[in-house]
């Protein structure tokens, strides 16, 4: 071959090559696809937006960039309580928030973030993931539009903010407390009267009066949002969230039109987060609640078996009417309550017989 046919022939290979580079490109950057989270948590807040905010990332990196996240906190482009509807219109393609803020649409939605006297972290994750909650889910999500999926928990949270002591259940009577979800329902039964507030809004009306107490999560996130400059009084243990699951909740085309490799890559960055944020929780919370006490004099209380046995009468009548709105909720009822009953049980011997033994002889 001489010269002048090679320089020829492999003048065409080059730009055969260089054509089929230009057609590729565009093409890998089609099949990107965005992803804008919209979320109930302030930004850069410890526990709740910090996790919001790591599962956007981690998404991003875990497809590498072939899903790319674009992450709005509470505010920034719609309440926190206006994600819902932003995600099932298709405005947005998800949001990280607690799905117990939707229960006016459907009082299903409660039982996968929590409901009173309802399931501790590890009864939800077994419920979920093998004994048909996610299912249920599921079916729930079909009819807004949404695929929702688990990605952090609380644990058991605390009792709440109290500017008084309550040591009789006549102490609730009147008291205006911001407490969402059934849990609120539960309050108004007693005699309180519950408030549904975003949490960037509740050191506000707590300061002003507006709202006597609060309850938010626990020790770690409280700390930050400076509860104890209006409320001095701490009560434990919250039987209105045992075990707070997040959801990250997806519009239903959107996930649809995800290929089967991108849902199991999310699948899997939520349950990470699931469990990171359980873990940072318990890691955090003794820290935060002995610098409550001891750096800003906040009084620990635990409510009376009095109180307690009033709150499970009312959580009673409460969860009787939910399972009376549809048959999904029934169905949701009833799956939650067999594995409460049965995991509860066990738990009972392992976790929980465990650990009184273990802090006996430890003295803990």
């Amino acid at each position: 071959m001489d010269r002048r046919s090679f320089i020829k022939k492999t003048g065409v290979a080059a730009g055969a090559a260089a054509a089929a580079t230009s057609l590729a490109a565009p093409a890998v950057a089609q099949g990107r696809k965005e992803m804008v989270i919209v979320s109930s948590w302030p930004r850069d807040f410890p526990g709740l937006g910090l996790s919001a905010q790591r599962l956007a990332q981690r998404i991003t990196d875990m497809t590498e960039g072939q899903i790319t996240t674009q992450y709005f906190a509470s505010g920034e482009r719609v309440g926190g309580f206006d994600v819902f509807d932003e995600v099932a219109s298709g405005n947005a393609q998800a949001y990280n928030a607690a799905d117990y803020y939707w229960k006016g649409k459907h009082p299903g939605w409660a039982f996968f973030t929590a409901v009173p006297f309802g399931l501790t972290y590890t009864e939800q994750s077994a419920w979920i993931n093998h004994m048909g909650g996610q299912a249920l889910w599921d079916e729930l999500g079909d009819e807004f539009g949404l695929k929702a999926l688990p990605c952090g928990n609380t644990g058991v949270q605390m009792g709440g903010w109290f500017n008084k002591e309550i040591e009789t259940v006549d102490d609730l009577k009147g008291l205006k407390m911001r407490i969402p979800g059934l849990g609120g329902d539960v309050m108004a039964k007693v005699g309180a009267s519950p408030v549904s507030l975003p949490g960037s809004q509740i050191y506000e009306n707590l300061v002003s009066g507006a709202v006597d107490a609060t309850e938010w999560v626990g020790p770690y996130n409280d700390f930050f949002l400076k509860f104890y400059e209006a409320a001095k009084y701490y009560y434990f243990p919250g039987m209105h969230e045992p075990g707070a699951g997040l959801s990250f909740g997806m519009n239903k085309s959107w996930w649809s039109g995800l290929t089967k490799t991108e849902q199991l890559i999310i699948e899997a960055a939520c349950q990470m987060e699931n469990e990171v944020a359980m873990s940072e929780n318990n890691a955090n919370n003794a820290t935060y609640l002995n610098r409550l006490i001891n750096e800003h004099g906040v009084e620990l209380r635990e409510f009376s078996d009095e109180i307690y046995d009033s709150f499970g009468e009312a959580a009673a009548e409460v969860m009787d009417e939910a399972r009376k709105h549809s048959d999904l909720a029934n169905r949701i009822y009833e799956s939650f309550d067999k594995a409460r009953t049965n995991v509860a049980g066990w738990m009972k011997l392992s976790d929980v017989g465990y650990s009184l033994k273990r802090n006996r002889v430890l003295g803990l």
